[in-house]
């Protein structure tokens, strides 16, 4: 399954900026976050609805950047305290 944050179902990127303190960023500069230990949001439009997935680890960040998956995707970073508590993830160390 996968961890979520929450939002409207378009322009999931422009909340987590505009509400969250979130800044869109590239895939690799979201790479780079990912080892420096931010939170990683992976925004995926799924046509009808997006959806924005929290990349905890490395696992995560390249099983939503597979190149067989050529959906449209936006990276976000922001707080990983923030991240874990909006999408549930069980982290005791944020």
């Amino acid at each position: 399954m996968g961890y979520y944050i929450q939002g409207p179902a378009k322009g999931k990127a422009e909340f987590i900026v505009e509400n969250l303190n979130g800044k869109i960023v590239s895939q690799s500069e979201a790479k780079e976050a990912v080892d420096n230990g931010l939170g990683v949001i992976v925004v995926v439009n799924n046509g009808p609805f997006e959806a924005a997935g929290f990349a905890f680890d490395w696992k995560e960040f390249q099983d939503f950047t597979l190149f067989t998956d050529q959906r449209p995707k936006r990276f976000v970073i922001m707080d990983r305290k923030l991240a874990c508590e909006l999408s549930g993830f069980p982290s005791p160390t944020h």
